[in-house]
């Protein structure tokens, strides 16, 4: 009997510091045949700060280079750890692994773009197949090298009315709009949970605001929102991606505002690129949004855009089937084997590529 696909576990090293992602499905890029198993592993604090300091570097300096691959190597490491511990817990045999890393530069203008982990370097100290640098070959075609998940949500949406978007909420926020007839329109839409943490990192040295208790007991400053929203990001049309640190310098507008009045506003002000970009910038405005990632543990988030999108059905991708702490690990999977499977992974309607092309890097065991 012919077993179709390949068990392809992913992971994720999410730039919220919310942990490392792992996930294994079973799947040949086009289906997500099985979801097997899944968890996340928190990040050592000594490492979270080894990150935060080269945290936007670019490798144009021999000591920005030296830097990075100290920190590469040791992130490696811990993947490596990770990977090995989650083969040994497993029944069956591990077939590829899909890695995005941790981003910690990301600009389509320059164009530059640098995840962490070293895929050859963890395919010998694991002995699987290791696919990486998913956004490499987009951004040297001229892409905007993200969003890479609209092929997934194509697949995990495969079942749902359409017209339908996913917003997927992690360190940004990007969204994908699924219509009708199977056409999908992909982007950045702002900003997403990093704008939150950083402001309940400098002002209560808290990682995040756990399930949005701080936003729900503050007022939104819509004044302070309203100004935040004439970034110019935000008038640009699709296809088009956040870069690194690109709303960083409108944080300045929170201060002088209380810690929960402050993580309100910030909540209200991811909610309201969110909805801005589903009401100006779709084909045809969706029956439903699913939102996906770690915003969707965020239910001060998820009411606040259910709020600002009143005639159109709002649900947590829990709702939806999908898993809420893991769907980038599970991301990752999917296009590892797309990959593989020397299936597109970019398109016109995503990043701006001229035409559909594939991803991906490719590492063998040995």
């Amino acid at each position: 009997m012919i077993i179709k696909g390949l068990n392809c576990l992913g992971l994720m090293g999410t730039s919220t510091f919310g942990g490392v992602e792992l996930s294994l499905i079973r799947t040949d890029g086009l289906d997500i045949i099985e979801r097997k198993k899944a968890y996340v592993v928190p990040y050592p604090e000594a490492m979270k700060e080894q990150i935060n300091a080269v945290y936007g570097l670019q490798r144009n300096t021999p000591e920005n280079e030296e830097k990075l691959q100290a920190v590469d190597k040791d992130v490696s490491d811990f993947y490596v750890r990770l990977i090995n511990e989650f083969k040994g817990e497993c029944d069956e045999a591990i077939d590829l692994v899909g890695i995005d890393g941790l981003t910690i530069m990301h600009n389509p203008n320059i164009p530059y773009t640098y995840q962490l982990g070293n895929g050859r370097y963890i395919a010998a100290q694991t002995g699987i197949k290791t696919v990486t640098h998913f956004r490499n070959a987009d951004i040297c075609s001229g892409g905007q090298g993200t969003p890479i998940s609209s092929s997934y949500f194509c697949a995990a949406g495969i079942d749902e009315i359409k017209p339908i978007v996913f917003v997927n909420i992690s360190g940004k926020s990007s969204l994908t709009w699924i219509g009708s007839f199977g056409e999908f329109v992909g982007f950045d839409c702002g900003p997403g949970d990093n704008f939150i943490n950083n402001w309940t990192a400098k002002h209560a040295n808290m990682d995040n605001d756990y399930n949005g208790r701080l936003a729900i007991m503050g007022k939104v400053h819509e004044k302070i929102v309203n100004s935040l929203m004439h970034h110019k990001f935000f008038a640009k049309f699709p296809p088009k991606a956040a870069y690194t640190g690109i709303f960083s310098d409108k944080a300045e507008h929170l201060e002088g505002l209380s810690l929960e009045d402050g993580a309100a506003t910030a909540t209200a002000f991811v909610a309201e690129a969110i909805c801005y970009s589903i009401c100006l910038y779709l084909p045809e405005l969706p029956k439903k949004v699913v939102i996906c990632g770690k915003g969707a543990g965020n239910p001060t988030l998820v009411r606040f855009i259910r709020l600002r999108l009143p005639s159109i059905e709002v649900v947590t991708s829990k709702e939806a089937g999908i898993p809420i702490d893991t769907v980038n690990a599970e991301i990752s999977a999917f296009l590892s084997a797309r990959t593989i499977y020397s299936l597109p992974m970019t398109f016109p309607s995503t990043t701006g590529v001229s035409q559909p092309i594939p991803g991906g890097e490719i590492y063998e065991a040995n």
